[in-house]
């Protein structure tokens, strides 16, 4: 599949930035769920026009439908790979499908989703980490679990069984794409069902305990609660993300790497819709202009 410019992100930012680009007249693609943006399960009462509280699932919806209307494509899958090819960039999502463009929005939102268990605070940089693709090195030989049930957490495991020892991926439930749940097992992580309780440790992590009392010893507990982090797909992209996980824009939402722009709450502070939107226009309108450019 081609494109002109694809947008990674479902939320206000990355809707609003599929609106503006498709409106200039940019063949746009929008990638991601809805159900993954912070917006989902939040409400609205200080946002322009929006005197009432209003809920944030049913914009969402508005949105994507808005976008649609003006000629962007959906797909309703996260990104597992993003790479910069010799003309543009090729995105890849949970079926395999490949997207070629020519330049690319970023509007992940936050990296960091935490599961608020006692232990994850207090082991972060001491076996707790979000980014696999960062401290896989570090657990050579070691035992490690990742939780979550998307995408992310099958990318990581897959990952970590070429480091550690032993590979538990736990979740609840998975909600990944088959082939990326075949490839995590096919690979050696063993999927183990459950709901993480408590990161037990002493100094460094030495167990995760589940809510039916199981206990796994492990190393390392890598948490990726839904697809791959800004951080990683901005490595990916050659943008290296700030020591928080956010990305640096310029005020043409232009971020270090020539093609790739950012919006939204990716961006940092301060994390409101009102943001999300101005800067989702900007970034649909130059990223569309400059993808125009290179016809």
């Amino acid at each position: 599949m081609n494109a002109d410019v694809v947008v990674i992100g479902c939320g206000p930012a990355g809707l609003q930035a599929g609106i503006h680009s498709s409106r200039k007249k940019a063949d746009t693609v929008i990638l991601g769920k809805t159900q993954n943006s912070a917006l989902y399960g939040a409400h609205v009462e200080n946002y322009f026009g929006i005197p009432e509280k209003t809920d944030g699932q049913e914009l969402l919806k508005k949105g994507l439908e808005q976008a649609l209307s003006f000629g962007c494509r959906h797909i309703d899958q996260n990104v597992t790979a993003a790479t910069r090819t010799g003309d543009g960039f090729k995105m890849t999502v949970e079926s395999g499908t490949e997207i070629n463009c020519r330049t690319v929005v970023i509007a992940t939102g936050i990296s960091r989703m935490k599961l608020n268990i006692p232990g994850e605070k207090e082991f972060f940089g001491k076996g707790v980490s979000y980014c696999a693709e960062c401290d896989c090195n570090f657990y050579k030989g070691l035992s490690v679990a990742v939780i979550g049930g998307e995408s992310g957490a099958a990318v990581s495991a897959e990952l970590l069984t070429r480091y550690a020892s032993a590979v538990y991926w736990v979740s609840k439930s998975i909600s990944a794409d088959r082939a990326l749940r075949d490839r995590a097992s096919e690979a050696g992580a063993k999927i183990v069902p459950g709901t993480p309780k408590e990161i037990r440790g002493n100094g460094n992590v030495r167990s995760l305990l589940l809510e039916d009392g199981r206990e796994l010893i492990v190393d390392g507990v890598f948490i990726e609660l839904g697809g791959r982090s800004s951080s990683d797909l901005a490595m990916d992209l050659g943008v290296m993300p700030e020591a928080d996980d956010s990305v640096k824009v310029n005020d043409r939402c232009e971020t270090s790497a020539a093609g790739v722009f950012a919006c939204g709450d990716v961006t940092g502070e301060p994390w409101q819709l009102a943001k999300a939107v101005g800067q989702g226009a900007v970034a649909g309108l130059n990223a569309a202009g400059m993808a125009k450019g290179m016809k």
